[in-house]
């Protein structure tokens, strides 16, 4: 069980000089909370030493992975100065500033690459620490406007993982309710399983209040409670007294409050750190299997890789000719895709591809044809015209209906507006294509010229059949408008025009009432007594006459 925390310290070296972490979430602590919450302070009670950069407004810029390991001697490394070990901790406090400014420049920009620091010390039990930027408001110096969602973003790549424990600082003197590093806990473990909670400052609260609720984990409730600590004050920092007074003054501060004294055992940096030691060990042991399960799966893809390149020569004429035909490949499979409708991404911002073919089809064609001018009374003038010309010089009869010549002069000039809404049909696809040629070749733009050519090819080859596709539709056209079958089902014809007509007029009129009134019938011999009025009601089939309107 003792050597669980330095396995997962070999395995953390490792990736960080590696510069990835092979997907893998190693289980870890990490230390949030809110500008001066006393996240500093709490890790230099955990190592009895001062070796962190202080000072106002942001300090804490890059993630800083701290191993603590029992030891004889007392010394410090970086896994960036390899070999170089430190045993003055003012020194040490240089150098992380220095590395900082490294990446983030002087003027309090942040960065998510982390600083890997190892403490060597007799006053430490094992322990791996990653202590994350404050929460910040408002940017300082040439700060970017957005840096408290950029702070945001780097502690939620790591309190996010599943294998991380969340080490929340929050201060006693400010509501618990607004407690930034509570809140970012809860959004990543609501139930609280992964939360230990750390509340400093309980000697600045205000006269007559504290904080008993919260450390008897009565207020907001964690799975893993809460830990009270005492840390030096900004004045005992610049008078330098020595961490352990400090820790002295803690126990002293929790075994004489009246609030705190039947929890003392339970309180303090001492306590915190055997508990963080405890919980980190447990935490590795618990998911050390899955994670063995995973690096092995992971090994063996690996090493199934390392397989496929062993005998990899880059200038090997054979290789270059299978890396392209997988490319051009893998271009037709993504170009076929877009247009059947089955591809890896799904576009939800407009329409493309086949779905925007399909549109044209059924929605933009119909509306072109709709959008033909018609004008009844100019073809009536047509009609007049034709029927005129055709009879020439003879006199024009009136006749009940038009010539057949005049008819397919008329429907003939009417087809060929046709070719309008057709041709901008093929447009509209052919753009579509070209389009969808672009998107593809997307993937291929590591390598500029293989891009470009395939896209060139293709689109030139989309041009050409533009034009056989436009021909055909011409031709289609033209064979409309050389012969119209007048015999066919959908065409009425004379004998259908009259049936039709006949069964619309019948249905249309039916049984329709025409007029209805009073009227007065005179001197019938039916009718005794004269003339009297009747309602009448006259329909088209017949005439009925009744005592009253009812």
């Amino acid at each position: 069980m003792e050597g669980l925390i330095p396995l997962v310290n070999r395995l953390q070296d490792a990736f960080a000089a590696l510069g990835q972490s092979c997907l893998l979430d190693l289980p870890q602590i990490a230390v949030v909370g809110g500008q001066s919450a006393g996240k500093s302070s709490v890790l230099e009670n955990c190592v009895s030493r001062d070796f962190l950069p202080r000072g106002s407004g942001i300090v804490t810029r890059r993630p800083l992975v701290l191993q603590l390991i029992t030891a004889k001697t007392e010394y410090a490394e970086f896994l960036h100065c390899k070999g170089r070990k430190f045993t003055d901790f003012d020194e040490v406090r240089q150098e992380i500033e220095i590395e900082t400014d490294r990446i983030t420049g002087m003027n309090k920009g942040i960065s998510s690459v982390p600083i890997n620091l190892r403490i060597y010390s007799p006053h430490v039990l094992s322990l791996t620490l990653i202590d994350l930027p404050g929460i910040t408001k408002v940017p300082v110096g040439d700060q970017p406007p957005d840096i408290e969602q950029q702070i945001r973003d780097m502690i939620m790549q790591f309190i996010a993982r599943e294998n991380c424990l969340i080490l929340a600082v929050t201060p006693a003197n400010t509501d618990l309710a607004n407690s930034d590093a509570l809140k970012l806990a809860k959004e990543v473990d609501p139930q609280g399983l992964r939360t230990i909670g750390v509340i400093t400052k309980l000697d600045l609260m205000d006269e007559g209040t504290d904080a008993r609720m919260v450390l008897e984990n009565k207020l907001l409730p964690l799975r893993r409670g809460y830990i009270g600590v005492v840390n030096r004050s900004q004045k005992d920092i610049d008078g330098k007294k020595d961490i352990k007074a400090a820790l002295l003054a803690e126990r002293k501060f929790f075994l004489s409050h009246p609030a705190y004294r039947h929890m003392a055992d339970r309180m303090g940096t001492p306590y915190l750190q055997k508990v963080l030691n405890q919980q980190l060990t447990n935490h590795i042991r618990d998911t050390l299997p899955a994670f063995r399960s995973k690096l092995q799966s992971q090994l063996l893809s690996v090493e199934h890789e390392v397989e496929v390149y062993k005998n990899f020569r880059p200038e090997d004429p054979t290789r270059k000719t299978k890396a392209l035909l997988q490319m051009v490949q893998q271009f037709s499979v993504d170009f076929e895709k877009r247009i059947e409708g089955s591809g890896d991404q799904v576009d939800t911002l407009e329409l493309s591809g086949g779905a925007k073919i399909n549109r044209i089809f059924h929605e933009r064609f119909p509306f072109e044809l709709v959008k033909m001018e018609f004008n009844e009374k100019e073809l009536r003038r047509e009609i007049s015209y034709a029927i005129k010309n055709i009879h020439g010089i003879r006199q024009v009869l009136p006749c009940l209906f038009t010539p057949d010549m005049a008819f397919e002069a008329i429907v003939k000039k009417q087809i060929v507006k046709l070719k309008g809404p057709c041709l901008k049909s093929v447009d509209l696809v052919m753009q579509e294509l070209i389009n969808t040629v672009k998107k593809c070749t997307k993937k291929l733009a590591t390598y500029p010229r293989l891009c470009e050519e395939t896209e060139r090819i293709v689109a030139g080859y989309i041009r050409e059949r533009e034009e056989k596709t436009k021909d055909q539709v011409l031709l289609l056209i033209d064979i409309q408008v050389s012969y119209i079958n007048t015999n066919h089902e959908d065409f009425i014809g004379f004998a259908n025009a009259q049936q039709r007509s006949s069964q619309v007029n019948k249905s249309a009129v039916g049984n329709q009432v025409i007029r209805k009134g009073w009227l007065t019938i005179n001197n019938i011999g039916i009718m005794k007594g004269g003339s009297k009025e009747y309602w009448f009601v006259l329909t088209a089939e017949s005439l009925s006459w009744y005592k009253d309107d009812e």
